[in-house]
């Protein structure tokens, strides 16, 4: 048996993400993405935008996220594994620190695993209930 820690399995190293962003542990987050990832923030979703190296991806989303919402975490619940391609359905909760007010919308992500690193991501998500949360 594959030690979980360790494993290269895609759904696995896509869960060991979730569990060290949820832990506010970005070197372990860093752990997982590929020196080229993509990381894709939707238009319309306030860090909308193409990240690139692991670097890149903490400071332009998780590190902002950490800024501007208190207690951001995306709860996975759902994997749809295919090969390479992980899609998860989760939501994300959190409080604006601006407002005050709070979110608990859906989202679903899709990752591509290769070699036990993830090389991309892609998030699909309500920005309308992101950026009213936002708004005053």
């Amino acid at each position: 048996m594959t030690d979980f820690a360790t494993s290269t399995a895609p759904a696995d190293v896509v869960r060991r993400q979730y569990l060290a962003s949820a832990a506010g542990d970005l070197e372990a987050l860093q752990a997982t993405l590929a020196p080229d990832v993509e990381w894709t923030e939707m238009a319309g979703f306030p860090l909308a935008g193409t990240y690139r190296t692991p670097d890149g991806v903490t400071a332009n989303v998780m590190e902002q996220l950490g800024k501007e919402w208190d207690g951001w975490t995306a709860h996975d619940d759902t994997y749809v594994v295919d090969g390479e391609n992980v899609v998860v359905l989760a939501r994300y909760t959190a409080a604006n620190k601006a407002t005050g007010k709070t979110i608990d919308v859906r989202v679903a992500h899709h990752f591509v695993v290769r070699g036990g690193l993830i090389v991309r991501f892609e998030q699909f998500v309500d920005t309308a209930l992101v950026r009213d949360a936002m708004t005053d």
